[in-house]
């Protein structure tokens, strides 16, 4: 299986694509005014305690404030919040060994007997805010590498269960467990297995290393204050982190600044593959385009969703659950009634396999098979359906079909599920079903082409529809456009990303430009404006 990672930079968003075998399986967007802060640490106050919950209400800094449940305070909660205290209170922080020694928490108690409001404590965003609800919290902080994940001021050594070799898992707990300090405890990640202990005991010290840092600010703090403490890495290399592995040929990127963060991670993790893999695309076409991302979430992300054999799905959100319906289509299908249902279920299954994946949806989802008789057929796809999901990193569970023919499945849900609008108003009419002639619309462009070249100078790009493109370059207008060109030395390219009627223009940088009207007594005169939004 063939891996690749596009990254797409913008003045205002980076976006993530994941493929496999150049099948579109992830898809991320964040803006940069919104950092991803699932693994930050804070430093937050106790609100509200919430007895019939169990639960407190924590500021830390969000416009909601967040979650957390006596659960998931950790056993632990007694030493790190000793710790915490301590050094606020910058009275003389306890050894570890006495810290170590303090009882842990058990299962049964009430977070009354240990939080009050206006409390201080150290925890961890364990999921994004996610529509009306604020983060969740843990109290049990722990720092993620590529193999291992340290937790401070615990003891035990756990290794995934993904690995199965025993032999392995008992050489890589006994490895772990020689080289870890006394206060650490460490989960042993699924890449870790057949890795040396030199390359573990490294990535060991820079963590540890970074937590030291950690409690450093804690003690430096002149007064308790809600704040970030530590911040986790960014989305681009928190994901690389999470899904780097020996089947990825090639990570896309086409920011310089971007490109330089990746090669650099990926050089301290795969010291033998940053040089290969790791490449800064300068095409003038958009990257997504290039890579055929943008055609694929367009297909793949709207509310119908077709299949092989015919068939396609249609996906719902509603306020508690994600409901997909299977359906089989109009193509022409065998006379076993029964036989031509598994197939399309079998078939469907894949699909929504893959939807969970590139939506990256939480929650409940209730899937509704076209109905089959059989029971063997029944098992057969229940079993499929694991199997598929089997390869996804997010927590699930699957139930069998009911006998309504309805499948349950609930999946890890930590940030917003990926939502993309694929039909599209007409910027134009806005709706109305009216436009002005399409042959204004060249005039518009000639006229924006002198008064961009008369501010940015010339060999500048423009971004217009794909359909607009084929207008204006292989159409009657065909003379027209080398009139341009040879006139203003503008390029004028194509872009999906476009609707019918948008465009932009950029310099060769790729940076987009945009114009701003100054009014004077006499005259509009064009100036450059601020942002390169267009």
């Amino acid at each position: 299986m063939k891996s690749e990672l596009v990254v797409d930079v913008q003045k205002d968003e980076i976006s993530l694509a994941l493929t496999e075998d150049e099948r579109l399986m992830e898809v991320s967007r964040e803006t940069r005014q919104m950092t991803y802060s699932v693994g930050n640490i804070y430093l937050g106050k106790v609100k509200k305690v919430m007895p019939a919950l169990n639960a407190v209400f924590v500021d830390i800094g969000y416009e909601k404030d967040a979650f957390l449940h006596y659960l998931d305070l950790g056993e632990g909660f007694s030493r790190i919040n000793t710790f915490t205290q301590a050094a606020l209170k910058k009275d003389r922080v306890p050894s570890i060994g006495k810290l170590y020694n303090l009882p842990e928490l058990g299962k049964d108690g009430q977070i009354e007997e240990y939080l009050h409001s206006g409390d201080y404590l150290l925890v961890q965003i364990s999921k994004e805010p996610i529509n009306t609800k604020g983060p969740r919290l843990t109290a049990e902080v722990s720092l993620a590498g590529r193999n291992i994940v340290l937790i401070p001021y615990g003891d035990k050594v756990m290794v995934s269960s993904k690995i199965k070799s025993e032999a392995e898992r008992s050489r890589l707990k006994q490895l772990v467990q020689s080289i870890k300090p006394q206060g650490y405890g460490v989960i042993v990640r699924t890449v870790a297995e057949s890795k040396r202990v030199a390359e573990l005991d490294n990535e060991l010290q820079l963590l540890i290393k970074r937590w030291e840092e950690t409690t450093h600010k804690l003690i430096q703090y002149q007064q308790p204050q809600v704040t970030l403490v530590t911040e986790e890495l960014g989305r681009t290399i928190g994901l690389l982190r999470d899904i780097f592995n020996p089947t990825f040929e090639s990570i896309q990127v086409n920011d310089e600044d971007v490109f330089n963060d990746i090669r650099a991670y990926v050089e301290l993790i795969a010291p033998d593959e940053q040089k290969k893999i790791v490449h800064l695309y300068k095409g003038a076409q958009p990257i997504f385009d290039h890579f055929q991302i943008t055609r694929q979430m367009k297909t793949g992300l709207g509310r119908t969703v077709g299949f092989k054999n015919g068939g396609y799905l249609i996906v719902e959100r509603t306020e508690a659950l994600w409901s997909i319906d299977v359906n089989s289509g109009s193509k022409k299908q065998g006379a076993d009634q029964e036989e031509n249902a598994y197939n399309v279920n079998m078939a469907a299954a894949d699909e929504i396999a893959h939807q969970l994946r590139l939506r990256d949806i939480g929650g409940i989802i209730i899937v509704d098979f076209i109905d089959m008789d059989s029971a063997e057929n029944q098992q057969a796809l229940f079993e499929h359906v694991r199997e598929l999901l089997a390869r996804d990193r997010a927590k699930h569970n699957v139930l069998k079909l009911s006998k309504f023919g309805l499948m349950q499945i609930t999946r890890q849900r930590v940030r917003p599920a990926v939502e993309t609008e694929t039909q599209e108003v007409c910027p134009t009419c806005l709706g109305k079903g009216k436009i002005g002639p399409s042959l204004l619309f060249t005039d518009t462009l000639r006229e924006e082409m002198e008064a961009y070249t008369k501010l940015f100078g010339k060999h500048l790009r423009l971004y217009v529809h794909p359909y607009v493109y084929a207008y204006i370059n292989k159409g009657v207008f065909n003379s027209l456009r080398q009139k341009w060109q040879r006139q203003f030395r503008v390029k004028i390219l194509e872009s999906q990303q476009l609707a019918f009627l948008q465009y932009y223009f950029t310099d060769k940088q790729g940076n987009r430009l945009k114009l701003e009207y100054k009014h004077s007594d006499d005259t509009d005169r064009p100036s450059e404006a601020k942002d390169n939004e267009s």
